[in-house]
C-alpha cells in the first residue's frame, strides 16, 4: 500500500462512524480504532518486523491546552497551510475577526488537493497557531476560536 492511499484510509475512516478498521494483504497488516469522547484515530500497523505508524490521537475537550481563551480548531490532515486563497490575495481570516460556522478559515493542501477548513463554531479568532506555508501534522492546532 503506498503512502498516499494509507493518507487517503486514514482520512475515509476518520470522518466516518466507524470506532474500528482492520485490514491484511499479504504481509501487511492495519487495524484503526477510534475510542468514544476523542477525536482521531490511532494507526497500527505491521509491514515488516520493526515498522510501525505512531498514533494520531487528540482528546476533544473543546479548549485551548492551558488557556481558557476558546475553542481549538484543529487540522483534519496532514498537509501544508495557506492562509489565502491565493499568494498574492488577502488571508482568510486574521486575529480579531469575527467567524460563522461553515466559515473558510484556510485551505490546507494534501496530495495535490485543497482542502478548505471550516470553522467548526461562531465566534472571533483569538489566536491562529500556524503561519501560511507552514507543514501541519493531523490534529494540530490552528485556529483559537473565542
Amino acid at each position: 500500500m503506498e503512502f498516499e492511499d494509507l493518507i487517503r484510509l486514514i482520512e475515509t475512516v476518520s470522518k466516518s462512524g466507524l470506532t474500528g478498521f482492520k485490514y491484511e494483504n499479504g504481509g501487511m497488516k492495519l487495524q484503526m480504532s477510534k475510542k468514544t469522547g476523542q477525536r482521531g484515530i490511532q494507526v497500527q500497523a505491521d509491514e515488516t518486523p520493526g515498522q510501525l505508524i505512531p498514533a494520531a490521537q487528540t482528546e476533544e475537550t473543546g479548549t485551548p491546552k492551558g488557556s481558557e481563551m476558546g475553542k481549538i480548531m484543529q487540522s483534519p490532515l496532514v498537509g501544508t497551510f495557506y492562509a489565502a486563497p491565493a499568494e498574492d490575495a488577502a488571508p482568510y481570516v486574521s486575529v480579531g475577526d469575527t467567524v460563522k460556522k461553515g466559515q473558510t478559515l484556510a485551505i490546507i493542501e494534501a496530495m495535490k488537493l485543497m482542502n478548505e477548513i471550516e470553522s467548526e463554531y461562531d465566534g472571533v479568532i483569538k489566536e491562529i497557531y500556524v503561519s501560511n506555508g507552514q507543514a501541519v501534522e493531523y490534529g494540530q492546532d490552528l485556529f483559537c476560536i473565542g
